[in-house]
């Protein structure tokens, strides 16, 4: 019985620390965020804010707020964009702030394209070499 304590409690504990070193990854890549998304992971993660808090302050729906955090969080453990920085030798500086966009911002592929004026053709190509070179390291 002592035995199941013991396992019980040390998987406890290894849940606890993957968990507290996921919010501490979090937080060091918030910065890398702008605009409205660093705000609300801001106010998640920092001040704790609930949803419903969040809700009542932006006039989002709370089912909303949920969603939009966790696909941030999903975009920033990703490790995608990180990936891309520690080897920016191999990418142009255009290939790295398309990364920045689609890995790290969730831009979709036809806006990326829209703002910096060349097809979509060019931005799916970019993001396949870009998934092609994060593969190979």
């Amino acid at each position: 019985m002592e035995d199941v304590r013991d396992y019980i409690l040390q998987s406890f504990q290894r849940a606890k620390q993957e968990n507290r070193d996921e919010l501490d990854l979090l937080r060091r890549r918030i910065n890398l965020l702008k605009g409205k998304d660093k705000l609300l992971m801001t106010m998640y993660l920092d001040n704790s804010n609930s949803f419903r808090q969040m809700s009542r302050l932006s006039g989002i729906s709370e089912t909303s707020i949920a969603r939009r955090i966790k696909r941030i969080m999903n975009r920033l453990t990703d490790g995608r964009y990180i990936t891309c920085l520690r080897n920016a030798s191999d990418f142009s500086q255009q290939e790295l702030d398309i990364a920045k966009q689609y890995f790290l911002l969730g831009y979709a592929m036809r806006k990326i394209a829209q703002n910096r004026q060349c097809s979509y053709h060019c931005i799916r190509g970019t993001i396949k070499k870009i998934n092609r070179l994060i593969k190979d390291k």
